[in-house]
């Protein structure tokens, strides 16, 4: 019986993998496309990290001379703040697409709901329900999350 099993899992002209359920031209798919999808996934990482370069260069020249002029210096540094949030949420975003890690997930949505809490538009219940997730996320972060917090 086990012979006819195995005979039909070979019927399609493929070699069947001993202890495998899958053929010989599966893992050969299987692992193009992981390849080709690592490559594009990099790619992008590369490409907002680029980005998050340029922002960096430009918030220096733009923002940072605007904090000694004389103008509302708390509105310039709020959105200095926003700025400097945005691009670290693109750092750890570019972390995310090349090594997958939770960790790395759960940063990302952390500087989001950090960008969130400093935006002038949030009303008192929104600012409430960020800092509870944003407490509960750096508890996960801190004691559930595998390794070392850094």
């Amino acid at each position: 019986m086990a012979d006819k099993d195995t005979k039909r899992a070979g019927d399609n002209g493929s070699a069947q993998i001993p202890g495998s359920d899958e053929t010989k031209a599966e893992r050969v798919v299987n692992r193009y496309v992981g390849d080709a999808i690592h490559f594009f996934l990099s790619l992008l990482a590369v490409m907002i990290l680029a980005a998050a370069v340029v922002a960096t260069y430009q918030t220096a020249v733009r923002d940072f001379p605007k904090l000694f002029a004389p103008t509302d210096e708390y509105d310039v540094l709020q959105k200095l703040i926003q700025s400097i949030l945005l691009i670290a949420i693109a750092a750890e975003l570019g972390l995310l697409l090349l090594y997958h890690r939770s960790s790395a997930a759960v940063e990302v949505i952390i500087f989001v709901i950090a960008r969130k809490i400093v935006s002038p538009e949030t009303s008192a219940v929104e600012l409430l329900i960020s800092i509870v997730a944003l407490a509960g996320l750096l508890v996960v972060r801190f004691y559930y999350l595998p390794g070392r917090p850094k």
